[in-house]
Parts: C-alpha cells; structure tokens; sequence
C-alpha cells in the first residue's frame, strides 16, 4: 500500500535520445506539474548571471558571444570532449540548478500539487536524486539513440558517440531506478508505457 504525502517528486532522466521527451508530455497529461531542469540550466546561464560569470573565468572569454551571452556550442565543444572539464562545469552549474528546482519544488507544494515530475538528464549526476521519491529512467538501443539524435540535432556521429562517452550506462540507470521504459518500438508504443506508469505512481501514492 502507498504511504500519504503531501507532495511526490518523481524524477526522470535517461540515456540521451531515448524519449524522454515524450514520456514527460504523457506524464503532463495525467496531470503531473512538471520541472525541465534543462530549461533550468539555460536560465541560471543567462547574461549577467553568477553562474555565467563563473564558467566564463573557468572557461575563458571565448565562450562568450560578443554580446556577453553564453555560446551554448563552443561550451559544448569543450566539455564534451573532456570530461575533466564536465566535472569542472557541473561543479560550477549544479548548485545554482538544484537552488531553482527546490524553489520549484516548494512553490508546487504551496499550490497543493500532488505530483511533480522532475525532467533532468543528469539526475543523478547532479545529486538531485537525493529529493526524489521514486525515478524513472528511460533507455533505448544505442542504434536508435543515434538515428533519433541526429534527426533531432544535425549533429555529426563523432558528436553523438562524445555525448554518449559523457553519460551513464543503460545498467547503471536500470540498477538506480524505480521504473524503467524502454523506447525500442513505436512512439504510440511508448506512450502507452508512459500512461501505465503514471497511472501506476499515482494508485501507489493513493490519489
């Protein structure tokens, strides 16, 4: 039987190219508030903010348009092609992203939200499964990651291959989750995945 609490916060992360991007819109449609910790991190990056201005002393000035604002691409070029220098970012990001998503958080519970679904690629890397009640994590074949990836990004396939060498493996999210989707079939296929888990979530917490 599930326990009673005011607020539930359901984390979601997974392999990048998976779907979690659709399993996040389903679980908005059974009426979960939803955080998108990447829109998160593109807010705390905005010109002018601490965050920015620390990456930009870490990373040099050539991360920088000419305007101030943050060149999301050279960042990623750099990172994701080292991944002492992702640890340097993350250190420098995550506490200004977990600040907001707590504030997140805390402004639900106060509107009587019943179920919060924490959207964020790097769950765990951030430690933001600390404050997560249970998480779901959404996996698919690297082959369709790939092809899912480049239609989405236009992005090469040495790009891709970098981005994926930077994140966890399908074991390790299978091993750290409560619920885990596997999006090797259609998108109809997933989304009737996505409503039984939510569903499922939601009959365990009562509601």
């Amino acid at each position: 039987m599930g326990e009673t609490r005011d607020i539930a916060v359901i984390g979601l992360t997974g392999q990048s190219g998976a779907g979690k991007t659709t399993v996040c819109q389903v679980f908005g449609e059974c009426g979960y508030a939803v955080i998108d910790a990447d829109v998160i991190a593109r807010n705390v990056m905005e010109k002018g903010s601490p965050c920015l201005e620390e990456t930009a002393e870490c990373f040099g000035s050539e991360i920088l348009n000419a305007d101030g604002s943050l060149n999301r691409q050279k960042l990623a070029d750099i990172v994701f092609n080292d991944k002492k220098k992702l640890k340097q970012l993350n250190a420098i990001s995550y506490p200004y992203i977990t600040s907001e998503i707590l504030k997140m958080i805390n402004k639900f519970h106060g509107e009587n939200k019943k179920f919060v679904l924490l959207d964020a690629p790097t769950l765990f890397e951030s430690r933001a499964d600390d404050f997560c009640d249970l998480i779901i994590s959404v996996t698919a074949s690297e082959k369709n990651r790939m092809e899912r990836i480049a239609r989405r990004d236009g992005i090469s396939e040495e790009q891709i291959r970098n981005r994926f060498s930077s994140q966890h493996t399908e074991e390790f999210f299978v091993n750290h989750s409560d619920f885990i989707i596997k999006n090797n079939k259609s998108a109809e296929v997933l989304v009737e995945k996505a409503k039984e888990v939510a569903e499922k979530i939601k009959e365990y917490y009562q509601c």
